[in-house]
């Protein structure tokens, strides 16, 4: 049930997001290559980058998170970077940054 709903409104968020530079929309530029709820409240996302080399990857996978974040009924995203040289160092950089935004809070 809510699943779907939730996928959706996430991908239309990220989807969004501008590529400042190419100014293309990442919908457009079809940058996101797979979006699920895992568990509820929970999202994992695949990306990939224009390039294997693109020297803004982290960011774009910091912008991911974000915007995945804001949305309703999101508790926790998990972005994954697909095909760039440093993926492993992004993924492990972006997944380990909400460590202390989330969970902190309901302390």
């Amino acid at each position: 049930m809510g699943i779907g709903g939730l996928e959706d409104r996430v991908r239309q968020v990220v989807n969004a997001i501008i590529d400042p530079e190419t100014g293309m929309t990442f919908g457009e530029m079809r940058v996101i290559k797979d979006l699920r709820e895992e568990d509820p409240g929970v999202v994992t996302i695949e990306f990939k980058p224009s390039s294997p080399f693109c020297p803004i990857a982290l960011k774009l996978a910091l912008d991911i998170k974000d915007a995945a974040l804001k949305v309703d009924g999101v508790h926790k995203a998990v972005v994954h970077c697909l095909d760039h040289i440093m993926q492993t160092t992004i993924d492990k950089t972006v997944n380990e940054a909400e460590v202390g935004s989330k969970s902190e809070q309901g302390r």
